[in-house]
């Protein structure tokens, strides 16, 4: 694979009543159609989690948007974002959603699309994330049977990491749970052609 150097990322601010949004703007990589795709797909992605989190008439009512880089190599841009809201009650809500990018196309994949067709990767997966809750004693509100299909996950170098949104599978008080698993755990049913493919070669 020839070097791939990574995008620029930049922020973007964005403030209205209550509300301030940090928004990560991309640039400088080999298309820029790709970049503008890219950019468009978190601009939609930012707008759903702010509508997500409903209105802001309480007096104290507050709104704070934020991003992690996860992911910035090979082709392969991921990135978490995040958006916290008070509207009322005990406490704040946050949300999160990860995107994963082929920097050079602007395509975005999904949790299925990082697995050969047809491979029990659902499986595979819940079975290393339950191994890791016992081995961690986390306190689920259900027993844990399984993860979604369309799990929320982001890539960080050699690393998939599967995690649950609050109250999906634990407390409040645990925040997000993340579940890292190397790529090497997954090598036989991984697509060498994603995200995860770039992950596993060694140059």
């Amino acid at each position: 694979m020839s070097f791939q150097s990574p995008v620029v990322i930049q922020t973007a601010n964005a403030e209205f009543p209550k509300a301030e949004l940090s928004i990560p703007y991309v640039s400088g990589g080999k298309s820029e159609a790709a970049d503008k795709k890219i950019n468009h797909t978190i601009h939609q992605t930012v707008q759903q989690l702010v509508h997500s989190q409903g209105d802001l008439d309480d007096p104290n009512a507050q709104m704070l948007g934020y991003f992690e880089q996860k992911n910035n190599q090979k082709d392969y841009l991921s990135l978490s974002l995040y958006n916290y809201a008070f509207t009322g009650g005990a406490h704040g809500m946050t949300l999160q959603h990860s995107l994963t990018f082929k920097q050079s196309t602007g395509q975005t994949y999904t949790l299925s699309q990082l697995f050969k067709p047809g491979s029990d990767y659902v499986g595979r997966i819940s079975k290393i994330v339950s191994a890791q809750i016992k081995a961690r004693n986390i306190e689920t509100l259900e027993p844990f049977k399984s993860i979604r299909p369309d799990q929320d996950y982001y890539v960080a170098d050699r690393s998939l990491v599967i995690y649950f949104q609050l109250y999906e599978l634990s407390a409040y008080v645990y925040g997000f749970i993340y579940f890292p698993i190397s790529v090497y755990e997954l090598q036989d049913i991984i697509n060498e052609d994603g995200p995860l493919g770039a992950m596993l070669v060694n140059d």
